[in-house]
């Protein structure tokens, strides 16, 4: 996967249809997405339950693109090998769910996936510095974690741009997590961010059966965001 800047628009899943998940992954992925984002929750760490290895393995086939799984678990070390079996391409841990978020990214290499780091709207930048040559994403969450259809933290804003800046040159996407739409959109792209997660903004109105919508929702988060970066 060559690296680039360019905004890439990142279906969640988690508000798709669950009885349709193959045709819902193929349909998003006909209608111009560039990645797929599982959200993976334990009940634990966030209030909420979904998806094990073995829905991620089942998901697997149906990915063309970049299947980009973020994991909002803790304890998360021990599971890392399973989800990366299952297939993914990229995994994110939670700074906040990692006693040694070091250790945590270099498990996640080592098991063949490209390394993410999420932060909480409450969780500052400043202890990641040291750790900027072990990521390859950052996942910034402009919600709390837990539930889809949540209103964007504007406060996040400012967060991507020192992110921004901290970055520098390196190779690290800035992903954002969290109450996308066409009107959030090129507010995060102009700070800089260049992937986008977005569940109901791309989903709402659309089906399997009528996959256009889908498309139509993709294109008008990506061309808003697109003008701004």
């Amino acid at each position: 996967m060559s690296f680039d800047r360019s905004i890439k628009i990142a279906p969640s899943i988690l508000s798709a249809d669950f009885a349709n998940f193959g045709q819902e992954i193929r349909a998003i992925e006909d209608q111009g997405c560039d990645w797929v984002h599982v959200d993976v929750m334990d009940g634990h760490f966030v209030p909420n339950l979904t998806f094990g290895p073995p829905a991620v393995a089942a998901f697997r086939p149906h990915v063309k693109t970049v299947m980009d799984v973020h994991l909002m678990i803790a304890p998360v070390d021990q599971y890392i090998d399973a989800y990366a079996k299952a297939g993914a391409d990229y995994i994110s841990a939670h700074l906040e769910a990692t006693t040694h978020p070091h250790r945590t990214l270099q498990a996640i290499r080592n098991a063949g996936a490209k390394s993410g780091l999420a932060l909480n709207p409450g969780t500052g930048i400043g202890d990641i510095e040291y750790l900027l040559d072990m990521i390859d994403m950052f996942v910034i969450m402009t919600v709390n974690p837990g539930f889809g259809g949540q209103k964007f933290i504007h406060s996040q804003i400012d967060k991507v741009e020192k992110l921004r800046a901290m970055i520098g040159d390196r190779p690290i996407h800035i992903e954002i997590d969290g109450g996308i739409t066409p009107e959030t959109a090129p507010l995060m792209a102009a700070a800089g961010a260049d992937v986008l997660v977005a569940g109901s903004a791309v989903f709402n109105g659309g089906s399997v059966d009528t996959p256009d919508i889908y498309g139509k929702n993709i294109k008008a988060i990506r061309d808003a965001a697109s003008a701004a970066q």
